[in-house]
């Protein structure tokens, strides 16, 4: 068996991700079926920046179609997607890309805490997990899932756990006969047996819940 020790710290390659998914499903029963019905699950790095943690404002509680759809439509706007570009840009303009009221002052938020140097995402590579989320989360409309997403897909980080995020709730319900999904608080406890690769776990249940509800991949 894989041991944790030689686990990544970094999910740079596809190799670090087969291996952690090894030692998961060695070690949990329900993670083995979860890998055995809907096989490797999908790992993309997106890059790390502005355009990606944004992106995932977007994102916050869209279906993907829609956020996909209204991200097409920021792209098409600001073919150069900073903060400055963003910052010059009018509401109503950014309202016209289906962008609601909450997500442009977040947006706003974020450009401003960059360009302001509050924020610099370059050092978030050199923090540990918990102080890089706390950096993230310090920005209006920044939130736990956000940061976490941001850190797992544009960082690489494999112990970053998104517990409130509904589908690999879901997922975990399904798999363990369920009555309801589990809540934050429980499912943080439940994830501490995968340390140090909880992210990867939540990749193995993310796929599984995309192949049980035949839903498109996360991208």
């Amino acid at each position: 068996m894989t041991k944790a020790t030689s686990l990544p710290t970094r999910l740079k390659r596809k190799h670090d991700l087969e291996r952690a998914v090894r030692y998961l499903v060695k070690q949990d029963k329900h993670l083995a079926q979860a890998f055995r019905a809907s096989g490797a699950p999908y790992f993309k790095m997106r890059p790390a920046g502005f355009a990606s943690l944004l992106k995932i404002i977007v994102e916050q509680q869209l279906s993907t179609a829609s956020a996909n759809a209204i991200w097409g439509r920021c792209e098409d706007l600001l073919p150069d997607m900073t903060p400055d570009c963003l910052l010059a840009c009018a509401d109503d303009d950014l309202r016209a890309l289906g962008l609601s009221r909450p997500k442009i002052r977040y947006a706003r938020a974020l450009a401003n805490e960059i360009t302001k140097g509050h924020l610099n995402l370059t050092h978030l590579a050199r923090m540990s997990d918990a102080n890089a989320m706390q950096a993230l989360q310090s920005v209006t409309g920044i939130g736990r899932w956000t940061a976490e997403i941001y850190c797992l897909f544009c960082l690489g980080r494999p112990d970053v756990w998104p517990a409130g995020d509904i589908a690999v709730q879901a997922a975990y319900q399904s798999l363990h006969g369920l009555d309801a999904r589990p809540s934050v608080q429980d499912f943080d406890g439940i994830a501490e047996q995968w340390r140090p690769v909880r992210g990867v776990a939540a990749l193995i249940l993310w796929n599984y819940y995309r192949h049980v509800k035949k839903r498109p991949i996360w991208k």
